[in-house]
């Protein structure tokens, strides 16, 4: 037995995070994984944002971000960090980050995240 999904399977748009903006997010096998983790395509147009935050306390979540297409900067802990397709950032719990599209095309990228093992 197997699953496909494919880009247009689970599409949400929504401000995440107090960011500005829509993000489209595209969810894979939430219903059908046993994995610890979670993955999703996201789109960000041109300006949107994913707001500043930190996974910690009661979920601490590790994050994997991994960018397809278009120009961004990613903010960690303070420092700007810019992006671009083929760069990946790992984000462990309790490190404020967050995002933006920067350029003038959508922001593309592939985010998993789950509950680091102790």
């Amino acid at each position: 037995m197997y699953w496909k999904e494919n880009d247009s399977t689970n599409i949400v748009e929504q401000s995440i995070h107090h960011g500005d903006g829509l993000i489209k997010r595209r969810g894979f096998f939430h219903e059908v994984s046993r994995l610890p983790i979670k993955c999703q395509v996201w789109e960000l147009g041109p300006g949107v944002s994913e707001g500043s935050h930190s996974h910690q306390d009661s979920t601490p979540l590790e994050e994997i971000y991994y960018f397809l297409e278009g120009h961004g900067i990613m903010w960690i802990n303070g420092e700007d960090v810019p992006i671009e397709p083929g760069d990946a950032l790992l984000v462990p719990p309790g490190v404020d980050h967050g995002f933006r599209n920067t350029g003038d095309v959508p922001l593309k990228l592939v985010i998993i995240w789950g509950r680091p093992l102790d």
